[in-house]
């Protein structure tokens, strides 16, 4: 279906929701459909969190990790312009915090009542409104802050002492470079011009960064040669062992205890899920200045009340200690650097977003694919982070205007890396009040809703 120019691409409308069906409102794209394979595998990523914090069998945390790839999917079905993800900066937190309960029963229903704290959450801040107008009225200079903070921690997270760094140093240099020269570099950007088989590469984001740094792994000898049995090729799930083994229909609800224990824990993921939904927006809305053909509606309302469902709906199912996030932001940056070539390249945001997430949910549950992922699994996932770190570095730049405004971007980013999401916010108001003037501050409160207003036509075409 074609839409008119300069509207939103056609949907069902359904409330606040805007329902899109493949090949049916946006059409299927070759790239996406490349890099979705590659996110089929890290998404494996978290089997191992489930076997070793939960004491979970294997073919059961596959599972889990096959009904979170499914629920992705959610956001782009119901008229979120982004590919979601998990909420990575919180997995440190939540095992932490999981810790303190016995293996077992025990621990998962904590794991439960945690998630179902966080789901409904999320869906009051999106129900209210609340969370639309805070990141309508939160001034750039502390959007930039956050994006800076999860630029500096999701660093620090791989060059620590604990890192994947120290485990694969040549593997992810290499794969890093190569990823910043494709994505991000000036040079490379003047070469696709002139090099059809350039230009082809570039369309595929991340994927060749991650697909060079297995290579030069197995040949540094960091990672192991991936092993292939063909015996099986689709994993067929058993649905009733993953009900009786995790859901709460199968092992018992949480205590109203456990739900009032972990409201804390719940409230300090949101505030660090709170900044994917301003680099979310960040991240669609400037890359498609150049897109004037299409308008593109980022509800942080919605986007708020699909990542409640989709935690609520893991928690009820099965529990997810990287819960529910409202971004991927890499991938998400990826299909949107692609989607600013023009129309010819991509026929629309949620023809990019949608063919990545849907391509991810069906390829998760190829034996092949488990197979070649466990090798590539560390590596994959660190490049995939560091790019996250660079574009919201490159992000949180571009939001200020001053240097007085760059500084409390740059102080205030490392204090959320130092000390949380909740010192750095504290932080960056009161440096805010300080620093800007009082005139500043009005002007930025008038435009801090309008910095993405694009002219639309009155007529939309919508089934």
């Amino acid at each position: 279906m074609e839409r008119l120019t300069r509207s939103e691409q056609p949907h069902i409308k359904f409330g606040m929701f805007k329902i899109r069906i493949p090949f049916i409102h946006y059409r299927f794209e070759k790239p996406e459909a490349i890099q979705g394979i590659i996110s089929s595998m890290t998404s494996l990523g978290t089997i191992g969190l489930s076997t070793q914090i939960l004491g979970l069998p294997y073919e059961v945390a596959w599972s889990m990790a096959i009904i979170n790839s499914i629920l992705y999917c959610l956001h782009v079905f119901m008229g979120d312009p982004v590919v979601p993800g998990w909420i990575t900066a919180s997995i440190t937190l939540t095992t932490a915090y999981l810790l303190k309960f016995n293996i077992g029963i025990e621990r998962i229903q904590a794991l439960t009542a945690l998630q179902i704290d966080l789901g409904i959450i999320f869906i009051l801040m999106g129900i209210t409104g609340i969370a639309g107008k805070l990141v309508n009225r939160i001034p750039n200079s502390i959007k930039g802050g956050i994006l800076m903070g999860v630029g500096i921690s999701t660093v620090i997270s791989e060059f620590s002492p604990k890192g994947r760094f120290e485990s694969y140093p040549i593997s992810i240099t290499v794969g890093i470079l190569v990823a910043c020269f494709v994505m991000f570099s000036e040079k490379f950007d003047a070469l696709k011009v002139k090099n059809k088989f350039l230009f082809r590469l570039g369309q595929y984001g991340v994927v060749p960064a991650i697909l060079v740094s297995l290579i030069i792994g197995i040949f540094s000898k960091e990672i192991g040669i991936p092993s292939f049995n063909f015996e099986n090729i689709i994993y067929i799930m058993d649905f009733q062992k993953l009900i009786d083994t995790v859901s709460p229909f199968g092992i018992g609800f949480p205590s109203i205890i456990l739900f009032i224990q972990g409201l804390p824990m719940a409230f300090m993921i949101y505030i660090i899920a709170f900044g994917d939904f301003i680099t979310g927006e960040n991240l669609v809305l400037s890359e498609s200045k150049n897109r004037t053909d299409e308008y593109i509606d980022f509800n942080s309302n919605r986007s708020n009340v699909i990542s409640g469902i989709r935690n609520i709906a893991m928690a009820v199912i099965s529990p997810y200690i990287a819960m529910c996030g409202p971004l991927a932001a890499t991938l998400t940056g990826s299909v949107a650097q692609r989607y600013k070539v023009g129309k010819e390249a991509m026929q629309s945001i949620f023809s990019g977003m949608g063919t990545l997430v849907w391509v991810s949910a069906i390829f998760i549950c190829f034996y092949p694919i488990a197979q070649i992922a466990t090798p590539l699994i560390p590596l994959a996932l660190s490049v995939t982070l560091l790019v996250q770190g660079y574009l919201c570095t490159k992000l949180s730049m571009e939001l200020c205007d001053t240097g007085v405004e760059r500084g409390l971007i740059g102080l205030m980013g490392g204090v959320i890396a130092a000390k949380g999401g909740t010192w750095g916010l504290v932080v960056g108001f009161i440096l805010y009040f300080v620093l800007i003037d009082s005139k500043k501050r009005r002007e930025n409160d008038s435009n801090s809703s309008e910095d993405y207003v694009y002219e639309i036509s009155d007529k939309k075409k919508t089934i």
